[in-house]
């Protein structure tokens, strides 16, 4: 096998495990964006367990943030919650960021 061989492999390799760690870092910012809301939403324990879910699955449907931003969009407004669509981004963002610093530090948070 010829350096450039064992680079590419490395390479795909690498690529792999990004974006495994981006797929579960999207799944628990899901997570805590569905009980984020669901607090926010007034549902208890078990129903903002079962709404996290829903997101997680939607993710994981294909359904893109965007998808998930309408989704949480309609939810507020059926409920009548003021929320930017900005506030809902900025949040996105910091679920994220913490789930993947989670996922680095090697953390598995039930």
């Amino acid at each position: 096998m010829s350096s450039f061989d064992r680079r590419e492999e490395a390479f795909e390799k690498r690529f792999a495990v990004d974006e495994e760690i981006t797929f579960k870092a999207l799944a628990r910012r899901n997570k805590r964006i569905g009980l984020w809301a669901a607090q926010l939403l007034g549902k208890d324990a078990a129903a903002a367990e079962s709404y996290a879910a829903e997101l997680v699955a939607a993710q994981a449907g294909g359904r893109g943030d965007d998808g998930l931003l309408g989704a949480l969009r309609a939810d507020f407004d059926r409920a009548g919650i003021e929320m930017s669509d900005h506030r809902i981004r900025r949040k996105l963002e910091e679920a994220l960021a913490e789930a993947r610093a989670e996922l680095m530090a090697g953390n598995n948070p039930a």
